[in-house]
């Protein structure tokens, strides 16, 4: 049932599953910690939720950017995490732009992080107030829309 995971990858990592299966990573490091254990800690949480949900077939994520180089980093080696796991349990992954997913979101592929909470209360009941998890859910619907688009495609 649950065929697509989608990962906001960051410090606080958004994922979502369905409207109702969703959450955040807290990747954050103590002060005695090297920046090494955000990894750890991303590939312990992804890991556990493949395991946890077998029927997970493609993986889909935000790609990188900005003018934050930080972030743009951590961003970066965290995605290297998600495609290697995903190859070595032959998993499927794509990425999508903020812009694209904003667009999918709002309307809008600019719009702020108040505008993709308040979009996906309407949209999907979320009851929250994390941006992590909003986009995470925005993520998973335009996976999925994007997904049945191109299956539908392929078999006209």
């Amino acid at each position: 049932m649950y065929k697509i995971l989608a990962i906001d990858p960051a410090t606080l990592s958004g994922w979502a599953l369905s409207k109702d299966i969703y959450g955040t990573w807290n990747l954050r490091t103590r002060s005695d910690e090297t920046w090494g254990m955000k990894l750890i800690r991303f590939k312990k949480h992804y890991t556990e939720v493949l395991d946890a949900y077998p029927s997970i077939e493609i993986v889909v994520y935000e790609r990188p950017a900005g003018r934050n180089t930080r972030a743009i980093i951590t961003q970066s080696k965290i995605i290297g995490v998600i495609e290697s796991v995903a190859e070595q349990r032959s998993l499927e992954y794509k990425a999508f732009s903020a812009g694209e997913i904003k667009k999918f979101a709002t309307g809008k592929g600019n719009c702020g992080k108040p505008a993709m909470i308040e979009a996906a209360r309407e949209k999907y009941g979320y009851i929250g107030d994390d941006d992590n998890e909003a986009d995470a859910l925005h993520l998973l619907h335009l996976a999925k829309h994007v997904l049945l688009s191109t299956t539908i495609r392929r078999t006209k």
